[in-house]
């Protein structure tokens, strides 16, 4: 039986941050991981998709975490294909960005130097033990298909050795008629498949289909289940208070995926106000892990 580890998505969402989860005394940048350290076993890296990591928060990160504890990391913008603003660049490559408007894709080099300076930033994570996974989550746009299959082995490869888990946003690739040969894929990839909780409601749901592709890491990000998603703030697209009863929903696919796989990695995402780290608290409970 696989370890059920439990977390949030951010432990430094502003949100968060002034709702009074953290007691005094625990509220700079190294008592707050301290203390959720004390509560979770795992948590989500979001500011590394939105700017490159660097060794020193690496450093400082496993620092202030006991040993045996997990980072899942996200990948950086530009790695996935979303839109990437020039200021989340170093100076030196930004010029090479600004060349790439008006082109279909990234030049494959500027790509090998994000991923070699991304990756370098996070070798103390990786080294201590405490990286779990990159997690590349990909954009809408990303349609099941030859180019995005042909985008995702360059990704892999790039990205050999390490860990790696893959969310899609465009809900067909867990459609029933594409379901086998996206596990099938991620599986040949040895990328772990994430599954996700969100509103059912919305053309761009993504079902809540549970694929263990690799023996090593199972992955669910839990989204909330607000029909705001993909046109509210973030506030918006995210505020949901998990009820017991959808969360009780989870844990029999929670231990199956435990059976499965040596580590499953359990995230909320629902990032507004104290509300990720309840349902957190709340899913421990139901699993019995508090």
């Amino acid at each position: 039986m696989g370890e059920i580890r439990v977390g949030t998505c951010s432990w430094t969402d502003k949100a968060l941050a002034s709702s009074g989860w953290y007691p005094t005394g625990h509220r700079d940048a190294e008592g707050r991981l301290r203390h959720y350290a004390t509560q979770f076993p795992v948590a989500e890296v979001d500011s590394t998709y939105y700017g490159l990591p660097s060794t020193r928060n690496s450093l400082l990160w496993t620092d202030r975490t006991p040993e045996g504890f997990r980072f899942d990391v996200k990948a950086f913008s530009l790695l996935t294909g979303h839109p990437t603003r020039p200021e989340a660049l170093p100076a030196e490559l930004r010029p090479a960005l600004a060349r790439q408007r008006g082109r279909a894709g990234i030049d494959p080099g500027l790509l090998d130097d994000v991923w070699d300076r991304y990756s370098a930033a996070l070798e103390p994570l990786r080294a201590s033990g405490r990286l779990g996974t990159l997690v590349f989550q990909f954009p809408h746009r990303l349609v099941p298909g030859r180019p995005a299959v042909e985008f995702l082995r360059r990704c892999r490869e790039r990205a050999a050795g390490w860990p790696m888990a893959v969310e899609f946003r465009h809900p067909g690739w867990w459609r029933e008629e594409h379901v086998d040969a996206t596990t099938a894929l991620l599986t040949e990839l040895d990328t772990a498949a994430v599954a996700v909780d969100m509103v059912q409601t919305l053309p761009a749901s993504v079902p809540p289909v549970v694929r263990v592709t690799t023996p090593e890491l199972a992955l669910v990000r839990f989204h909330g289940r607000n029909s705001a998603w993909g046109t509210g703030t973030k506030e918006e697209r995210f505020r949901h208070s998990y009820t017991p009863e959808e969360l009780s929903e989870w844990t029999p696919r929670l231990r199956e995926m435990a059976e499965q796989a040596r580590e499953v990695h359990v995230l909320f995402n629902n990032c507004c106000g104290d509300a990720a780290v309840r349902a957190a608290q709340s899913m421990q409970h139901l699993l019995g892990l508090s």
